[in-house]
């Protein structure tokens, strides 16, 4: 069986320093795991800070590793500098998104080329390399979108950049499946945090809290639990898309 306990375990997150991957990150440290923390930005350095001193104050270890990830050699470098420092990988977790809220019509090339490099170009790289050099038994997830069941518009690039990441999950979790290596991805609604407020007018705001079944936005700490679960128990669970946004979407 490939169950995986948290405790002495390396995480690696893309996005760790801050929102739901900071939430991931002092979340696992407190369950004994060593965290590998990426931020993509000088504006994220000083709330990745933060969150690395959560991580240490939960007596946890971890270290902060800055990059653009839309190259590839970064990505490399952060799995490579993650076991330079901690001997191993054996759970990673891939957050890094960009939501662009436009009209079809009016999407540019430039803008397509940087959602896709965001949002689908890393989220394969991302996953490939996970596949070269986690230990055996590993996991790997990535966060997804609940568009990919909506049916809207003016997000043609941000859900259309996440759709392949379904199928990068299919093809992984089957040729990885003999290490027993889980690749899951987890879809949530819009979430309550800065990353969903910076394209959202204010009445799109009180439509999207009135979508889901539940009631409002998706909270970080109800995904968390459930990321925390396919990387332990729920190992069995592979090649999935799992929705949780309280009823805003379904499939």
């Amino acid at each position: 069986m490939a169950k995986m306990d948290l405790k002495n375990k390396v995480v690696l997150i893309a996005g760790g320093g801050k929102n739901l991957g900071g939430l991931l990150s002092s979340t696992f440290a407190s369950k004994g795991a060593k965290i590998a923390i990426h931020y993509n930005s000088e504006e994220s350095k000083a709330q990745s800070e933060k969150t690395l001193a959560l991580v240490k104050k939960a007596g946890g270890q971890g270290f902060l590793f800055q990059a653009d990830l839309t190259k590839v050699e970064n990505i490399s470098n952060f799995f490579d500098e993650t076991i330079a420092q901690f001997g191993g990988i054996d759970v990673a977790i891939n957050t890094a998104g960009m939501v662009l809220k436009k009209p079809f019509l009016e999407t540019s090339e430039e803008d397509y080329d940087q959602m896709f490099a965001i949002n689908s170009k890393i989220a394969y790289f991302f996953i490939q390399e996970a596949g070269k050099k986690l230990n055996d038994n590993g996991k790997i997830c990535t966060i997804a979108t609940s568009l990919l069941a909506a049916y809207t518009g003016l997000y043609s690039t941000y859900a259309g950049g996440k759709a392949p990441v379904e199928h990068f999950t299919r093809m992984a979790s089957k040729e990885f499946g003999s290490r027993q290596i889980s690749v899951t991805n987890v879809a949530p609604g819009p979430m309550d945090t800065p990353f969903f407020y910076g394209q959202e007018s204010q009445e799109a705001v009180v439509y999207h809290k009135s979508a889901s079944a539940l009631g409002g936005l998706t909270k970080i700490e109800d995904i968390v639990p459930l990321i925390e679960f396919l990387v332990t128990d729920g190992w069995w669970i592979t090649g999935q898309t799992i929705f949780a946004n309280g009823g805003y979407t379904t499939r």
